[in-house]
């Protein structure tokens, strides 16, 4: 048997140096997407101005950590001068390594606050065991991080939600709440005094964690929620995750969606004056066109973001 053709079986090995180069080509294209994708969102919704004073918020997660990362090189390269305040709520639950943001945040360079207030033992008083905490945990958290911009004389805050996020919150109203409402890269705040923003509205969950991993922000898990079980996100978020595997292309198609709201098309007289609406004699392709079986193109190539950045 001649081993010089078997040998065609047999992958050839790749050297250390190699693999080294693919992995920096690969982590500086996932860079460049990061900052394409947080740039398109502030240029999209007018996320950032001149002049703004932001409040980033901190929570020790891989979110937060990526968005405050890519805001930094954000403002590096910015048109316009704004500035950036890292905020961290220590709420005291057991175990909290108190020190690690403090540290990391000092050794970045960049100003913070650390807020200290005992919201654990506030919650652990009134949510009966077994039952979510996040809800009363984020009015309380929400209360006491709209006093701390107040002080800090922040007019905007950041928060680290990305693109799946925003999908699960859309699917939560519409399973749990019976409305088509999601989580907007801009509104203001309930209260009506700050704008909150989301700069990571456009990034996959996926990228942020590669990047953490690549960049080894020392990770802080949620002690008093996270370790519980059966939440309605958490289910929403395997749901997503399974139709993702099954159907390559849909997050991205549905993401899109959220962009491409048609109120005529829907059923809310608030959006959509159907009272009124008269015959016009004018053919239009926004019209309803009863006979015919709605026809649908193939979703995107998996990996192939639909969002023009």
């Amino acid at each position: 048997m001649n081993t010089a053709t078997n040998n065609t079986w047999i992958e050839p090995e790749v050297s250390d140096a190699a693999k080294a180069a693919k992995i920096e080509r690969e982590t500086h294209k996932l860079e460049k997407r990061l900052c394409r994708q947080m740039g398109q969102a502030i240029s999209d919704f007018n996320l950032i101005e001149a002049g703004d004073r932001i409040m980033v918020c901190m929570s020790g997660g891989k979110d937060s950590y990526g968005m405050l990362d890519i805001l930094l090189k954000m403002k590096a390269r910015a048109p316009v001068d704004f500035q950036l305040v890292a905020v961290n709520l220590d709420q005291k639950q057991p175990g909290f390594p108190e020190h690690i943001l403090p540290a990391y945040l000092k050794e970045l360079g960049v100003e913070f606050h650390i807020e200290t207030q005992d919201t654990y033992s506030i919650v652990k008083d009134k949510i009966p065991e077994g039952k979510t905490m996040c809800s009363l945990c984020s009015r309380l958290r929400r209360g006491i991080l709209y006093r701390v911009a107040r002080e800090l004389k922040c007019n905007k805050l950041a928060l680290g939600h990305h693109r799946d996020d925003m999908l699960q919150t859309f699917f939560l109203n519409m399973f749990f709440g019976g409305k088509l409402k999601g989580m907007p890269p801009k509104l203001v705040s309930d209260n009506g005094e700050f704008m909150v923003i989301r700069p990571l509205a456009y990034v996959a969950e996926t990228d942020l964690i590669r990047w953490a991993e690549h960049r080894q922000f020392p990770i802080i898990p949620c002690t008093l929620c996270g370790s519980q079980e059966n939440l309605q996100r958490l289910q929403i978020g395997n749901m997503l995750r399974e139709w993702q595997k099954k159907y390559p292309g849909r997050i991205e198609n549905m993401f899109s969606a959220l962009q491409n709201v048609v109120p005529s098309h829907l059923m809310d007289t608030k959006l959509h004056g159907f009272k009124s609406l008269k015959i016009t004699g004018i053919e239009s392709d926004e019209g309803d066109k009863a006979f015919d079986e709605e026809s649908f193109s193939e979703p995107g190539l998996p990996g192939i973001q639909v969002i023009s950045v």
